[in-house]
C-alpha cells in the first residue's frame, strides 16, 4: 500500500478577485504569504517592483523549494539581484500575475511540494 502525505488540511486557494484571495473558507484581504499550513497577512506595503530579499524573509522563513510571487493583475518582472539572491539559497522563484500564481501555488501543494506563495492584491 502507498502512503502519501494528507494534504486535505492545507490552505488551498479556493478563489481570487481583486484586492482579496480566498484560502479555505476565509476571504483575506491584502497582500498575504500562503504556505501548506501557515498564512501571514498584510504581508507588505510595498510594490512588487520594489520587493527585496528582506521582503522575502517571512516566506524564506518557511524553508520552501519554490517560492511563487503573484504580483496583482499583470506579471511585472523584479530586479535581476532579488532573483540571483534567492536563487543562491537554492529557492527556485516564480513571477507571475495573481491569479496564475494562486493556481500554480495550488498545483504544487498537490504535488507535495514545499511551495510558498506571496501574493501581492492590488
Amino acid at each position: 500500500m502507498q502512503l502519501s502525505r494528507d494534504v486535505s488540511a492545507a490552505n488551498f486557494i479556493r478563489a481570487w478577485e481583486p484586492g482579496r484571495v480566498r484560502v479555505g473558507d476565509r476571504w483575506l484581504a491584502g497582500n498575504l504569504i500562503v504556505s501548506t499550513d501557515r498564512i501571514v497577512e498584510n504581508w507588505t506595503t510595498i510594490e512588487p517592483a520594489a520587493l527585496s530579499v528582506a521582503d522575502l524573509a517571512p516566506a524564506l522563513e518557511l524553508e520552501p523549494v519554490i517560492i511563487v510571487i503573484g504580483t496583482g493583475t499583470e506579471q511585472l518582472l523584479p530586479d535581476v539581484e532579488l532573483m540571483a539572491a534567492v536563487g543562491a539559497r537554492s529557492v527556485g522563484l516564480e513571477i507571475m500575475s495573481t491569479p496564475a500564481a494562486c493556481r500554480t501555488f495550488n498545483v504544487l501543494l498537490q504535488e507535495q511540494r514545499r511551495v510558498v506563495a506571496a501574493l501581492f492584491n492590488p
